[in-house]
């Protein structure tokens, strides 16, 4: 659904889109790598060359996985292997490409999708 709405501190109009997606989330660690490169970094590329709207890399503080070793950052304690989380929503055929390169590129790890609803807001300044 698209609306139109006037920003009141720029009086020019925004648009306002709100529509159902998928939020695909990625449970990696830190030093994962694919063709000698971070395993999160090389997702965000392959986001950012399928045209996705958008990816967010979280580094995690303390976390432990499938192996049940707990990674964690402390002073005194420095782990070599974080969490990361990658985050990409977009609609759900957009997503299809990625799930591919995933299923290669990620060899330990977790996948999370999720149905989600977007609210999304643009400047226009063609009105």
């Amino acid at each position: 659904m698209e609306r139109w709405r006037t920003s009141p501190e720029e009086g020019e109009a925004a648009l306002r889109i709100q529509a159902p997606a998928r939020r695909l989330t990625v449970y990696i660690g830190e030093t994962d790598r694919w063709q000698g490169q971070p395993l999160y970094h090389t997702i965000v590329l392959k986001a950012r060359e399928l045209g996705l709207a958008g990816a967010t890399v979280y580094r995690g503080i303390e976390g432990f996985g499938a192996n049940s070793r707990v990674h964690a950052a402390r002073v005194l304690e420095l782990s070599a292997d974080l969490p990361v989380i990658v985050e990409i929503i977009d609609h759900v055929e957009r997503l299809q490409p990625l799930l591919a390169f995933l299923d290669e590129a990620v060899q330990e790890g977790l996948v999370v999708l999720e149905d989600v609803e977007i609210v999304a807001y643009r400047k226009n300044r063609q009105r």
